[in-house]
């Protein structure tokens, strides 16, 4: 081959190296594994943002609070005219002996009198026990928000990563149902084989291509199921569906390896670290907070008011007035609105820490529960893939049973059926056996450390 011909088709090849590369850096081919799915889950799925904007709005609020103690500075000009009605005043001026009064009995209109008024006030907040003991509860619930969105992304995380088995679930089958529709195609060519040349019968080739149809209609179902999962993954992730996603990870017992904590420390890593109880927790320091609230509110309050600025009835002449002083509150009768308050919080405290005392048992049952629900999955792995073999085994001496001709092809179509059926098998112990794993790490409250 001349230098120039081989030089032009390296060239060629890099030419085409460069633009599959590119191609594949223009769409973002995303390769993920199951924990990165349960990480990009926590942050993008829609119901994780969605809590953390919750977050921002209590934090919002506790600003709000706040407002309550710090200085209140406003201004106001006022441009206003009005007339009196002096009877109104409740007060006769007598007039001169001999003279009706200044203001007739029955009041007249007096005015129109205008008045000009620019004044800047200020109001400041000295004492109120009660508006520390909202704001003290404002950050606590906006704390509670917090605690919770961290519990929504867990609870993401955890769809996110399950998203991702079925992912994976569906493409084994897939591989599954492939292996049975290649298994068919060769026994059709067998049975036409043997009835080609005459130690076989018509019926064998039948059989043969009525599996083969079974298979392929089964093999269709489960690429639909497996495209249906992956769009499922893509929005369980907050990914756009038009998103190239490649899954790292793959159905198997490699994992097996990872050592389990026992039941004890499992438990008390879960009563640390679950998002759950966390948020609980802050929200029944913030109900705390919240009864502390009510009952400062029967303390007196001290507030101190001023303000200064110019009035006259022409712009001409305007004078200087001001006022300021000290004002205290004292509450003393709100006709049982506070008793009230007071019952309907201290209720709504008991309910969290009874709520807090049954979650801390459900977490210990659940830690129970998933370890042995892994032990047992494992077990079942093993014996699905013992099974596989065996029916492996048993399809291998059936079709050479079938190609000797001393047998029909109706044994090796019952051992492909088991052997379809072993495979389905396999792969559903595979996938309960990660999702017992999953589980153990979900309830322990590391979901999003997965490797």
């Amino acid at each position: 081959m001349p230098l120039r011909r081989r030089l032009g088709l390296l060239l060629g090849l890099l030419a085409t190296v460069v633009a599959t590369r590119t191609a594949g850096a223009q769409q973002g081919v995303i390769a993920l594994s199951l924990g990165d799915a349960a990480r990009l889950a926590a942050r993008q799925n829609a119901g994780a943002v969605a809590a953390r904007y919750r977050t921002e709005q209590a934090d919002a609020r506790a600003v709000q609070r706040r407002s309550e103690l710090l200085p209140n500075i406003s201004g106001l000009v006022l441009d206003n005219e009005r007339t009196f009605n002096s009877a109104s005043f409740g007060i006769s001026i007598p007039g001169a002996p001999g003279q009706p009064p200044v203001f007739p009995p029955d009041g007249t209109v007096l005015g129109p009198v205008k008045n000009w008024d620019f004044r800047g006030r200020l109001t400041q907040t000295l004492v109120d026990f009660g508006a520390f003991q909202r704001l003290g509860s404002a950050r606590a619930t906006a704390a509670a928000y917090g605690a919770d969105a961290n519990n929504v992304a867990d609870l993401a995380a955890s769809a996110g990563a399950i998203a991702y088995l079925r992912v994976l679930r569906a493409e084994a089958a897939v591989r599954a149902r492939t292996a049975d529709s290649l298994l068919a195609q060769e026994l059709i060519g067998i049975a036409q084989d043997q009835l080609t040349s005459g130690i076989g019968i018509g019926l064998d080739v039948t059989r043969a291509r009525s599996q083969a149809a079974a298979t392929r209609a089964q093999l269709i179902a489960a690429r639909a199921a497996r495209d249906r999962s992956r769009l499922d993954l893509q929005r369980a992730l907050g990914l756009s569906l038009d998103q190239a996603v490649t899954l790292t990870d793959s159905l198997g017992l490699t994992a097996s390896s990872i050592p389990y904590p026992g039941e004890r420390d499992a438990i008390d890593n879960a009563l640390r670290a679950r998002p759950d109880l966390a948020a609980l927790g802050a929200q029944l320091e913030a109900q705390r907070r919240a009864v502390s609230a009510v009952g400062a509110e029967r303390y007196p309050t001290v507030a101190a008011f001023a303000d200064q600025g110019v009035t006259g009835i022409s712009l001409n002449r305007l004078l200087n007035t001001y006022t300021w002083g000290v004002q205290v509150s004292i509450p003393i009768f709100e006709g049982f609105r506070h008793e009230g308050r007071a019952t309907e919080q201290s209720a709504a405290l008991r309910e969290l820490e009874v709520r807090e005392r049954d979650l801390r048992q459900q977490v210990a049952i659940e830690v129970r529960g998933a370890l042995l629900d892994v032990a047992s999955a494992r077990e079942q792995a093993d014996a699905a893939q013992v099974r596989l073999r065996l029916a492996e085994q048993e399809l291998s001496e059936a079709r050479d049973r079938f190609k000797a001709g001393v047998a029909g092809n109706s044994d090796v179509i019952q051992s492909s059926l088991q052997l379809n059926g072993a495979r389905t098998l396999l792969v559903d112990a595979l996938t309960q056996y990660h999702v017992a794993r999953l589980a153990v790490a979900r309830v322990q409250g590391a979901i999003t450390k997965l490797p």
